[in-house]
């Protein structure tokens, strides 16, 4: 018998597998599903009646950022100016992603918040229930300022142990992935939860919620604890609005149990993201490009990882460096980890999406094959015809280094060129 409700449960104020109707705290769109749901606002709203909150509202360009030709231009236009018109809050160009904006002091723990985006279950790494829906939906938030909800079943991912080594929170990411599989987790919550998430850094926490989506689950969740108070403060954000939540007995529908000990480095195989291998097993195999960036893992902790390892050397591939967003360009900046990236070679990128959805700045060409810090690797998703594999940074840095796929296990820390 439940004795009290999971973090989801709490937050929506029902039970599991209940439906209800919610006001949302956040909603935000990027310049793709935002230009599509502005044509879904203009078919069904009143003529001249304006968007319900609009400051709980955002759009932000990061999606083909800047634009890649005239008709996105052109779309990126008219939601420019519909966005001012209505007072809600716009991200331009250069801003960086969408899910690490409202990760820097904007969503808050509690809150209830959704995205026209896949990955917006990147923001219940913060204790906040957050979830993707269509363009359609977010058209219908900007109209009422709420939506429904089916309250979702949990799972508790119970983490335990210490990262070690070259282990890091992707490996991890990927570890629970391939453990539940790509819809093992569908229309579920997942809850991390045990000592190890306890420990787990926010920007660590942000890269697993942020995969939650690739086993088909509705949002991915940590409690909101100091380090999360701790993280928002940095960012701005009032401490007298951040609640800390704590978990409470529940029952969870079931529980995958990772030990952080055990984690090592790992490779997201084509094309599936659960298709998870240790990184060893495909030592030697030659790449064309390798790109470090995305919502999983364009922080200013990934870009610093990656620089730590390719920092003297020069890489042997072409090598694409996107932050994600401009406070993760900026602090890269000024503690010279871009310097040290520029110097060994590598392209950097403005911030946001990048080539992640194989739209602009690093598509990959037929027959080639990426290694990518990205959340996907479906097939023609970078690149029509190409194959690409998913890692942590520290994967990407050393293999940018040797030209071919490489443990950090493997490397040695000295100069490759």
């Amino acid at each position: 018998m439940k004795m009290a409700g999971t973090l989801s449960e709490r937050i929506l104020g029902s039970a599991e597998g209940t439906y209800v109707d919610r006001m949302v705290d956040r909603a935000f769109a990027h310049d793709g599903t935002g230009a599509q749901a502005l044509v879904a606002f203009e078919n069904f709203r009143i003529p001249g009646k304006s968007v319900v909150n609009p400051e709980k509202l955002s759009i932000i360009y990061d999606h083909i950022s800047p634009a890649n030709n005239s008709v996105t231009a052109d779309l990126q236009g008219d939601l420019r100016k519909f966005s001012r018109e209505n007072r809600m809050h716009f991200h331009e160009v250069g801003c960086g992603i969408c899910h690490q904006i409202m990760s820097e002091g904007v969503c808050l723990p509690g809150e209830i918040v959704v995205g026209a985006d896949s990955h917006s279950c990147t923001l219940g790494a913060l204790g906040a229930f957050s979830t993707g829906v269509g363009a359609t939906d977010m058209a219908g938030i900007w109209a009422t300022g709420g939506t429904w909800f089916r309250v979702p079943e949990s799972i508790g991912i119970v983490l335990s142990g210490k990262l070690s080594g070259h282990a890091e929170p992707k490996d991890v990411a990927l570890s629970y992935v391939k453990a539940l599989g790509m819809d093992g987790g569908t229309y579920k919550a997942l809850e991390f939860i045990g000592d190890g998430a306890a420990g787990m850094p926010v920007e660590g926490r942000l890269t697993l919620s942020n995969m939650a989506v690739e086993t088909g689950a509705k949002t991915g969740l940590f409690y909101a604890d100091p380090l999360t108070r701790e993280h928002l403060i940095t960012y701005g954000a009032d401490e007298k609005r951040i609640s800390l939540q704590k978990p409470e007995d529940c029952s969870y529908e079931s529980e995958i149990c990772l030990d952080l000990d055990n984690i090592e480095p790992l490779l997201a195989v084509p094309h599936r993201v659960d298709n998870a291998e240790p990184v060893t097993r495909y030592s030697g195999t030659s790449i064309d490009q390798v790109f470090v960036g995305t919502c999983t893992n364009g922080r200013f902790e990934d870009l610093k990882r990656f620089a730590d390892i390719v920092k003297g050397n020069k890489v042997a591939v072409r090598t694409i460096v996107t932050p994600a967003s401009k406070d993760a360009y900026a602090k890269a900046l000024s503690t010279g980890v871009l310097s040290d990236i520029l110097e060994a070679g590598c392209v950097i990128c403005p911030p946001g999406c990048g080539p992640c959805l194989g739209a602009h700045m690093g598509v990959l060409g037929e027959g080639e094959v990426g290694l990518s810090t990205a959340n996907r690797n479906f097939r023609n998703r970078m690149g029509v015809g190409a194959e690409y594999y998913l890692c942590s940074p520290s994967t990407a840095a050393v293999s940018a280094l040797y030209g071919e796929i490489r443990s950090p296990d493997e490397w040695d820390g000295g100069m490759t060129r």
